[in-house]
């Protein structure tokens, strides 16, 4: 069977979806590996490396789709790319069915087989494919970086012959894994750090970083089976809204990474609460491509507001792509292995097993 990914839209999405190491490992599974000429150069992983791992590195993307049994992206192809994929082909990527539904159910209709890595259940044996939290955790950590590096004061408290400069004070709004993940490299540069979520069994996990948990009395626990956060109710948005306005008053740095699966980013930060921040603040949106979870957010801007900064970028993980690469291709090969019969050398689409069940879109 032949494998085969094309360069993505460089000017978004700088990550591959196959890495050396990983070409290898689907070579040594039997596969077939063809790329795009300069697929990986622009990460330092020249056409040359690839060669010699027995990678076929082809010039014209249309042949490569063309004679691909499985295609793995990052990111749903262009127009006329899609128009490429043949009848029983693969897609494999982050797809979102939400956002492009009209697209996939099209290539679903045409009998090509789409599978969306963002739809993984969140089970123990697909922890090893699960490309949200991979790439969430990568990044909760940039984010603490970029809002640190934007803010114009130290980070931790330093005691001098001149006087003392205390902690910086980050609040972390929504501790998933890009909140936990801010939550701990915040803590390790020496910052105050609270948080706030609607699902009250991430107390303990933030708690464990050494994260203040700031709870709403009597708030209900706002959490689906599967383990996201659900829409709260009018009562509890009050509620939390008087909480945030308070301590928002004291807070030096704020890291949004609020989101609702296939929704719009719930704002959380208003307006009214930004006027009464303290100017020099900065305030950096992970959800700024969906929305953002401020009144002000703007993708790729940096908005100023009564002197408190807002930042949200379309793509953060641009500024780390190797190491998003690099986890990404492994989520992806232990989704293939899983999707691959070694013994008849063919993809398996058993949809008895969750994992398959719940990727495919049908």
């Amino acid at each position: 069977m032949k494998i085969g990914s094309i360069s993505e839209n460089k000017q978004f999405e700088k990550r591959i979806a196959i890495t050396p190491e990983i070409a290898k490992k689907y070579i040594n599974l039997g596969f077939e590996v063809n790329l795009v000429t300069n697929y990986g150069s622009h990460l330092g992983f020249n056409d040359n490396q690839y060669r010699d791992l027995g990678v076929k590195i082809i010039s014209d993307e249309k042949e490569l789709i063309h004679n691909s049994d499985l295609i793995i992206q990052l990111n749903l192809l262009e127009n006329e790319k899609i128009a490429l994929i043949k009848k029983n082909q693969t897609l494999v990527g982050i797809f979102d069915p939400y956002k492009n539904k009209e697209k996939i159910d099209l290539l679903s209709k045409n009998k090509i087989n789409v599978f969306s890595l963002e739809l993984l259940p969140r089970i123990s044996r697909a922890q090893s494919m699960d490309i949200l939290s991979s790439q969430a955790n990568l990044a909760g950590y940039k984010a603490v970086i970029e809002s640190f590096a934007s803010f114009e004061k130290a980070i931790p408290m330093m005691m001098t012959a001149a006087g003392t400069i205390p902690a910086a004070k980050v609040l972390v709004v929504g501790a998933g894994v890009a909140g936990l993940q801010a939550i701990a490299t915040a803590k390790r540069m020496g910052a105050i750090v609270f948080a706030t979520d609607v699902r009250m069994a991430s107390k303990e996990q933030v708690e464990s970083l050494g994260g203040k948990f700031l709870t709403i009395e009597g708030a209900e626990n706002l959490e689906t089976e599967a383990g996201y956060a659900k829409e709260a109710s009018e009562d509890f948005k009050k509620k939390q809204e008087e909480l945030l306005r308070e301590t928002l008053k004291k807070i030096d740095i704020v890291i949004c990474t609020a989101l609702i699966p296939g929704k719009k980013a719930p704002i959380i930060i208003k307006d009214t609460m930004i006027q009464n921040m303290q100017a020099g603040s900065v305030i950096y949106d992970l959800a700024a491509v969906q929305g953002g979870n401020t009144a002000f957010t703007e993708v790729d801007k940096i908005v100023d507001k009564n002197g408190v900064k807002i930042m949200g970028e379309r793509n953060i993980l641009n500024k780390l792509p190797v190491s998003a690469s690099n986890l990404y291709a492994k989520n992806v090969f232990n989704f293939i292995s899983n999707l691959y019969d070694k013994d008849n050398k063919k993809l398996n689409i058993n949809l008895e097993d969750e994992i398959i069940a719940k990727t495919l879109i049908k």
